[in-house]
């Protein structure tokens, strides 16, 4: 499974049109992009991955993440199994913990001892009739101990909505082997405005998580850069810019440790299909 290169992180490959998503999949696959990721915060997400490894045929299809809280170990491994007997070793699982108001919205108390949680998830995993071998699963990961987890019990880690300050960080804990692929989000404009207009909304919905708040927290932004969303932490945690400052980077990433880059692009309508803002990126690599 070749996660060299960079990726394409999208919402609407998941909740969009399933046509238009099928569609967009073998589009992206022949842009060169290597790995196409998928969220889950509800629904058949293995659904989701069988329909987008139909659509394609090389490129890796991954969770990023799987929300252990909404899917049995042993449902997951038997469709992981099926899914890699009738497409190869194209799905990459991400697993993770999510976070404690969207779990416990629906059951208050639920959500508890989050690194307990994934290990036992983990075993579900490796007691499966046809476990999912560890070399294909990856796990969501922002501080210490889940990155380390990340090193002995999956094949890395998948870090959401970081800083190249983070991802070398998180190659230090990992050590060197373990996978790392942080996603970046970023937005294609030259205009600040438009770009905070579009961009703050969004990081201020992820920034209400705790997980997300300590961790910029602990990467050194202050209470006030998070409660505001002070230009210092927004430029960076979203890249934007022209091609050119979307791929600085990347390559930022890279050089700081990680594997693999998947890139979340940001539009005015979170619903809409980023075709032209995809084939340009991918110009850009080329």
């Amino acid at each position: 499974m070749d996660l060299a290169g960079v990726g394409v992180w999208s919402s609407q490959l998941r909740y969009g049109d399933p046509a238009q998503a099928a569609e967009s999949a073998a589009e992206l696959e022949e842009l060169g992009f290597t790995a196409l990721w998928i969220p889950d915060v509800g629904g058949p997400v293995l659904d989701s991955v069988a329909h987008l490894l139909a659509a394609t045929e090389r490129v890796v299809i991954a969770t990023g993440i799987l929300n252990l809280w909404m899917h049995e170990p042993a449902e997951v491994a038997g469709g992981y199994a099926d899914l890699t007997g009738r497409h190869g070793e194209r799905f990459l699982l991400g697993i993770g913990c999510s976070h404690a108001p969207l779990i416990d919205s629906k059951e208050p108390g639920r959500y508890r001892k989050p690194l307990a949680a994934t290990r036992a998830y983990l075993d579900g995993l490796d007691a499966a009739e046809q476990p999912v071998p560890v070399q294909n699963r990856v796990l969501a990961a922002l501080g210490p101990k889940m990155l380390q987890l990340s090193a002995t019990r999956a094949r890395g880690a998948h870090p959401y909505l970081t800083t190249p300050d983070h991802t070398r960080y998180a190659r230090e804990q990992l050590g060197v082997g373990p996978l790392l692929v942080p996603e970046q989000t970023v937005l294609i404009t030259d205009d600040g405005d438009a770009a905070r207009e579009i961009g703050v909304p969004w990081l201020r919905s992820y920034l209400a998580l705790p997980n997300y708040a300590n961790n910029m927290l602990r990467m050194g932004f202050t209470p006030e850069d998070v409660s505001t969303v002070s230009d210092r932490l927004f430029d960076a945690l979203i890249a934007w810019g022209d091609e050119e400052t979307v791929l600085r980077r990347v390559n930022e990433h890279l050089q700081a440790g990680a594997d693999h880059v998947c890139v979340q692009v940001l539009t005015a309508d979170p619903r809409e299909f980023p075709h032209e803002q995809w084939r340009r990126l991918a110009a850009a690599l080329r």
